[in-house]
């Protein structure tokens, strides 16, 4: 996902936009999921030339991914679609001054209970042994920039820091995440589920286990087998109630919390034995997959009425 908050950011993306032949593309991409320039060529009645320039300007926006491919003619030029959704969040600057941010690596969870398949990993080696739960509390965990489980759960602290004196109003969370498969498949649903302090606030479901390509980010060492990226989501809870990607998936509410800057916070992902699909967990940090981020957290606040 590409989350845009100003349309300064966002004028480079809405010019590739701009084009009735970068809209074809990402139609075939969507119904194809993968193809080389000669095919989306030939599907498009246009020269190569003319391709690779549009090709190139969807690239740098970040709209596809390109890998390279052996075939008998000699090495293809494969394109995919880089991301499931443009959310647009052009909220006023005054609407968002109050507002503690912070981010938290992937390995900084304050408690656990996680089944194999399952591992964790950093940006240069794995952590222990795969599917060996007891490297979860390894102290080389705290540098892991991505970790993966079949089911159990992860839950982190969120650094609670707004000044004195202030009530919380709103959590947004953004965080890369996908399944865990037995190798890769990029159909393998799982159900995550959200909480806030023990209290489920609710859950999405992941389409699959994506590893057709290397994650823009993920190191050179990693295994081509492996789990290679993830969905970029924005979790939201607020007085409405709590949102996936603007798109409300439980009346669950900031308000029924009661919390303040006295409060702690604790956030928790989990998939549930119980689920309909216990599809699994993997969590991306900042070097690994195709967002160079942690967890992200923006707390909201206001001064509590007398």
């Amino acid at each position: 996902m590409i989350y845009i908050t100003s349309p300064d950011e966002s004028l480079e993306l809405f010019k590739v936009l701009g084009s009735d032949v970068r809209i074809d593309i990402i139609k075939l991409l969507l119904k194809n999921h993968r193809m080389n320039m000669n095919e989306i060529a030939t599907e498009l009645k246009i020269t190569n030339g003319a391709l690779t320039n549009h090709i190139k300007k969807m690239e740098n926006a970040g709209l596809i991914l390109i890998s390279g491919e052996s075939a008998g003619h000699g090495n293809q030029k494969i394109c995919s679609l880089n991301l499931d959704k443009i959310l647009i969040d052009f909220s006023s600057p005054e609407a968002a001054q109050n507002v503690y941010s912070t981010s938290i690596r992937v390995g900084h969870y304050s408690s656990y209970q996680v089944y194999p398949t399952c591992g964790i990993a950093t940006s240069e080696a794995l952590v222990g042994e795969v599917d060996d739960t007891r490297y979860f509390a390894h102290p080389d965990r705290y540098n892991a920039d991505i970790l993966w489980f079949t089911k159990g759960y992860v839950e982190y602290e969120i650094p609670n820091f707004i000044p004195s004196g202030q009530k919380i109003t709103q959590i947004t969370l953004s965080m890369e995440i996908s399944s865990e498969a037995p190798g890769i498949n990029n159909v393998w649903p799982s159900d995550i589920t959200f909480s806030i302090n023990d209290t489920e606030i609710g859950t999405w479901t992941s389409p699959g286990d994506f590893g057709e390509v290397r994650g823009i980010f993920t190191p050179d060492w990693w295994f081509d087998n492996w789990n290679q990226y993830g969905l970029l989501k924005l979790l939201v809870i607020n007085s409405s109630g709590t949102y996936i990607d603007g798109l409300q998936i439980s009346d669950a509410n900031i308000d029924s919390f009661h919390l303040d800057y006295r409060s702690k916070i604790s956030f928790r992902m989990a998939v549930k034995d119980d689920a309909a699909h216990v599809g699994g967990l993997t969590i991306f940090g900042s070097s690994f997959g195709n967002y160079a981020q942690d967890i992200k957290a923006d707390i909201h606040y206001v001064p509590i009425a007398d």
